[in-house]
């Protein structure tokens, strides 16, 4: 697949949706390649004319540009019109045959016209090639999806997949996606340890109250206290909002040891 293609692709299809999915900071695109119209100048035909590289350069601004043609619904309007829309005319140059008609220079006296593609040579490419991106042997582009502060990392992960999936039914054939770096692992795995600490804390502070007590029923107190003070605070930090989190976490383990006192 031409890495143009692929990074227009990735810039008209894939990162908007992205960006408007909930708790999406940003999305950044690495190794891109957009399309670009390259003019090559030749500087003798340049100087036999008597033309510079700035009067190729204002012909082209000035001969490729988008107008107005004007407005639909502007008043005064007819009775009921709800909206008023701008009506724009085609007038951005696509391809390198339109570049190549652009009026250079015009001789009054004769008549003759000096056309960028007499001066030039004109080609569609990639507005940079300083940056590339590869995945062994094959041309990539790398998207980078920064969450937003205060969302919920695994929400987004899924909803990142969900969107890659929907996307991927509408690429070319022979692209294809994966991620290859997903932060999600690290506080899945983190959150997995700390329960299990959680855990671990819970059946040690039940076994050591038993061992040193040696009564069932002071035993079964904390035993049932622990559970419901946990059970609370999760329906507390649901109801405002709050998601888990390592701190929080961390401070139900602490918050075990407060528990079984009071108990």
């Amino acid at each position: 697949v031409d890495p143009v293609a692929l990074s227009n692709l990735a810039y008209l299809q894939v990162v908007d949706p992205l960006k408007r999915l909930p708790g999406v900071g940003d999305v950044q695109i690495f190794g891109e390649r957009r399309y670009s119209m390259r003019v090559w100048l030749d500087p003798d035909k340049l100087a036999n004319l008597g033309i510079t590289a700035v009067d190729v350069q204002n012909a082209i601004a000035e001969q490729n540009v988008q107008v107005a043609a004007g407005k639909i619904g502007q008043s005064p309007a007819p009775a009921g019109t709800a909206f008023e829309m701008q009506v724009n005319a085609v007038g951005r140059l696509s391809d390198p045959k339109e570049f190549g008609d652009i009026v250079v220079r015009a001789n009054s006296q004769n008549g003759s016209l000096v056309r960028l593609r007499d001066v030039a040579r004109i080609e569609l490419g990639a507005l940079q090639y300083s940056s590339s991106a590869f995945f062994g042997k094959d041309p990539t582009v790398v998207l980078a999806v920064y969450q937003m502060p205060g969302s919920n990392a695994l929400d987004l992960q899924q909803r990142v997949k969900d969107k890659m999936q929907e996307l991927s039914q509408r690429f070319p054939k022979g692209v294809h996606y994966a991620m290859h770096y997903d932060t999600t692992r690290f506080v899945s795995a983190s959150m997995h340890d700390v329960l299990i600490t959680l855990g671990e804390a819970l059946v040690l502070v039940v076994a050591v109250v038993f061992i040193f007590l040696q009564s069932w029923r002071t035993t079964i107190i904390p035993t049932i206290a622990i559970p419901v003070s946990l059970i609370a605070t999760l329906a507390i930090m649901y109801m405002l909002g709050f998601s888990l989190n390592m701190l929080s976490l961390l401070g139900m383990v602490l918050a075990i040891g407060l528990v079984v006192d009071d108990a």
